[in-house]
């Protein structure tokens, strides 16, 4: 399962995030865009690979990634989901706290 929030830790790895949603980008377009080492770009990609976060699309000698859309839905719906059990139970708290007027 991914872990979304190890990915989304990092900062280089949510600018990378963003950039890959604008459009596909190869490793080189994405080290030209950072301070830090090629090596270091790419074990965030790595770290973004393998937390299914990005997928990757050869063409020829080139490697273009991209965000895998179908994982970034499935969190929001868990995200989702999540956040309206804290809500619902926050609510219900408040509700019984004002029905008894304590």
């Amino acid at each position: 399962m991914t872990d979304i929030y190890r990915a989304l830790a990092d900062p280089h790895r949510r600018r990378i995030l963003q950039m890959l949603s604008q459009h596909e980008r190869t490793q080189s377009d994405l080290v030209a865009a950072f301070p830090i080492s090629q090596p270091a770009i790419k074990k965030h990609i790595a770290i973004l690979k393998e937390e299914e976060l990005i997928e990757e699309r050869r063409q020829g000698k080139f490697v273009f990634y991209r965000l895998n859309e179908k994982v970034y839905q499935y969190h929001f719906e868990k995200l989702k989901h999540e956040m309206e059990l804290v809500l619902d139970d926050k609510l219900g708290r408040l509700k019984n706290y004002l029905e008894k007027g304590e």
